[in-house]
């Protein structure tokens, strides 16, 4: 609940700006779904660590455009796996950094 009410926060930050946004200027949102490093145990809902980071990027996707009003047009889901750790320690807090979504606002 806590991270769709940080995501909504977003959305309407990116809803109150995008008609002062230069028409000229054709922005997208990209949603950059990862994960931590511990291999996803067989018979999981997803195959590997960057399946379930590209889920994890397209869910957030998802909610914004249906539920939040962005339109689908100006949004990307990009899924990195556990290939861009924020903390390469080998702690449960590391991984817990690792396991996260950025949001980069961008041109196409």
């Amino acid at each position: 609940l806590e991270g769709r009410l940080q995501i909504a926060a977003i959305a309407q930050l990116i809803l109150d700006v995008a008609d002062e946004i230069p028409p000229e200027i054709d922005w997208v949102l990209q949603v950059d779904g990862h994960t931590d490093n511990i291999p996803l145990v067989n018979g999981f809902q997803f195959a590997d660590n960057w399946e379930l980071s590209q889920a994890r990027a397209l869910s957030v996707v998802r909610f914004m455009a249906s539920d939040l009003g962005i339109p689908p047009n100006r949004l990307s889901a990009n899924g990195f796996g556990e290939y861009q750790p924020l903390d390469p320690a080998n702690t449960q807090e590391a991984r817990a950094k690792n396991r996260r979504i950025e949001l980069k606002f961008t041109e196409k």
